[in-house]
């Protein structure tokens, strides 16, 4: 018996790349035809800019009569004002010689005589440039903020790691809080507590709590459930069980929650001084005002310096092993240099002398420029190419494009990266944008975040590469890393505006060098994690180190480098907005402009108000990436 096999002919398959390629020259016949039409032009005096400043005017006439601000909004004013009254007093009633004590003493029992010789060596050098008033206000605007973030922020973070509901309950608000740039949380402030102190500390504080909450949360949930088992069959009730297993269990992780409250709060001082809180920020803004860097550059090292002390006594900290105790010489140790300073402190002037200081502001200003003129052709050739070539066609394209035209684009490149959900959301922050009034400026401010973004994952995805496949570079490069992620974010404008001056450039170039560090470090860190296993039989199947880059650690690597991006993103915002006082413009100039000029309030509001959506639109784009399966599962 014979068969006879039958041939079925194959299907014609479509290549997967003609349906994207199809719409992308879909997208550019359409602006080619609708170029300049439904552009949205800014508008200075739109009404809704109008409305916001009527609605402050009638705030401030309205601030001592109406029941909102009377019963309750002065109250919380009234209460940080004190709090940061009380601490501002203390600290000046220590004295230059006693604080420097207090602190060498903290330090030396967080961490040993290295951290300890850091802490006075930094508090000194407060004095030494000159800057020992502001940093002591600075210092207590922190202490305030920080305490009021961890008061509030360690309870709630607790209750989101003992309850799932609640977690899932807290996360989107932590979410829109923590990339919302620096600038947004200043308008509605000034709105509801007036200008000052207190509406400086609520801002740092809005801004710094976030980690307290996810952070504290992240402890409760990493305790070992075995332990919270044992403790709860030995019939401890869950207040029990919450102090004595939870909490101490949680402590060096908490421990980090405090260390990364402090280095926000520290990142966001400056930024505050636009609404009059007192500080270093006030000789950084007035620096970049006259773009200076001799007035800026003192203060700004002053910021790290203090970013740095703060950094490493929380970090000897949360490392220590909570077995072991203070030892008795230790204490001793630190109450010979806290009663050291605390005795000299009124022997001596109270005011740091003003012989041990040094100013350095025309020095500095002179090396700048000769920077300026020596470098000039080199900067202004790579500043001049990078816009020609790169930035103006982009925001060209961006802002000549219909507004219905640009919003189906980013619909469609949302629903294809992240899904149908998160594309919604960046299509209603979008419409939102539109309806603002603040298209224009919208579209210059995407234009700069999105090319500092693409700038900064390549670079970090190389720097990233490198390190985790040789571990002297890394070794190399780590300390680096963590001195940059101490820094304030203002402290990256100093070498930008050093070498490219007042421009828009200048504020790409401050936010690349600003959001590149947790990049790098976040795609070494996936690179790292891919299973040993895996790596092992792609090496055995006979791939070369470049294969096993492309086909294996890259693709397994993929929800960190998608994590990279996100982080990436909103960090590029927070600098580029930030960048408006070096001449980035747009968006982040529109609030600027709002804080100096009463008239122009409304649009300054209105205009932090979009950056928020900016944010949240590029965030959830990420994000909803973040979530999809992997391309390596299933294989």
């Amino acid at each position: 018996m014979s068969s006879t096999a039958v041939s079925t002919p194959s299907r014609f398959r479509v290549p997967g790349w003609v349906t994207p390629t199809g719409i992308a020259l879909l997208f550019v016949v359409a602006y080619l035809i609708f170029q300049g039409t439904g552009t949205l032009p800014h508008n200075s005096e739109a009404p809704q800019f109008a409305a916001v400043t009527e609605l402050r005017e009638w705030i401030d006439d309205h601030r001592n009569d109406n029941p909102v601000f009377l019963y309750f909004l002065n109250y919380i004013r009234i209460f940080v004002e004190a709090l940061f009254g009380l601490l501002q007093t203390t600290l000046y009633a220590l004295g230059w010689p006693g604080l420097i004590g207090v602190m060498g003493a903290l330090a030396w029992l967080a961490g040993g005589w290295r951290v300890a010789l850091g802490a006075v060596a930094g508090f000194c050098s407060f004095g030494v440039f000159g800057l020992w008033q502001a940093s002591v206000d600075t210092l207590a605007l922190v202490a305030s903020a920080v305490l009021l973030s961890l008061v509030i922020g360690i309870p709630l973070g607790v209750w989101a790691g003992l309850s799932v509901r609640v977690r899932k309950l807290f996360t989107p608000v932590l979410d829109v809080m923590q990339i919302m740039p620096h600038f947004a949380y200043l308008a509605p402030l000034a709105l509801f507590f007036h200008i000052g102190a207190p509406a400086g500390v609520i801002a740092t504080m809005i801004y710094s709590i976030p980690p307290a909450i996810r952070i504290t949360a992240l402890a409760i949930q990493r305790v070992s459930p075995t332990a919270v088992e044992a403790s709860a069959s030995l019939g401890a009730t869950r207040a029990q069980t919450l102090l004595k297993v939870h909490l101490p269990l949680a402590r060096s992780t908490m421990a980090l929650a405090i260390n990364q409250t402090i280095m926000m709060a520290l990142s966001m001082v400056v930024i505050a001084n636009l609404i009059s809180a007192p500080g270093l920020g006030s000789d950084i803004i007035r620096g970049l005002s006259r773009a200076q860097v001799g007035i800026m550059l003192p203060a700004g090292l002053a910021i790290v310096v203090m970013a740095v002390v703060l950094d490493r006594m929380m970090v000897s900290v949360a490392k220590r092993d909570p077995r072991n105790k203070i030892g008795r010489s230790s204490l001793v140790v630190a109450a010979v240099l806290a009663g050291a300073g605390l005795i000299a402190a009124p022997l001596l002037p109270r005011e740091w002398p003003a012989n041990l200081t040094i100013n350095l502001v025309s020095e500095i200003n002179d090396v700048v420029l000769w920077a300026e003129t020596s470098w000039f052709g080199v900067t202004s050739f790579i500043k001049d190419t990078f816009s020609n070539l790169v930035l103006n066609p982009l925001e060209h394209l961006f802002t000549s494009a219909p507004w219905w035209l640009v919003a189906a684009a980013v619909l469609v490149v949302a629903w294809r990266i992240s899904g149908v959900r998160p594309a919604l959301t960046a299509l209603a922050c979008l419409l939102a944008i539109a309806l603002l009034g603040t298209w224009e400026h919208s579209m210059r401010t995407l234009t700069t975040v999105a090319v500092a973004v693409v700038v900064t994952l390549v670079i970090g995805l190389l720097l990233g590469v490198a390190a985790a496949r040789w571990d002297t570079y890394s070794a190399f490069q780590r300390p680096l890393l963590d001195a940059a992620q101490t820094m304030p974010s203002f402290v990256y404008l100093l070498p930008a505006l050093a070498l490219f001056g007042t421009t828009r450039f200048t504020a790409i170039f401050a936010s690349i060098i600003f959001a590149v560090p947790p990049v790098v470090r976040l795609v070494e860190d996936g690179i790292r994690t891919v299973p040993a296993t895996v790596v092992e039989a792609a090496t055995s199947a006979g791939s070369t180190s470049g294969q096993l880059l492309w086909k294996v650690q890259l693709p397994m690597a993929r929800r960190a480098i998608l994590l990279a991006a996100n982080q990436g993103i909103v960090m590029t915002l927070a600098m580029v907005v930030v960048g408006a006082l070096v001449g980035a413009g747009a968006l982040g100039y529109d609030v600027v402009l709002g804080f100096s000029q009463r008239t122009d309030f409304g649009m300054g509001f209105v205009a932090g108000v979009a950056m928020v959506l900016l944010g949240v639109m590029l965030d959830r784009i990420t994000q909803g990436a973040d979530r999809r399966p992997s391309p390596t599962k299933g294989m």
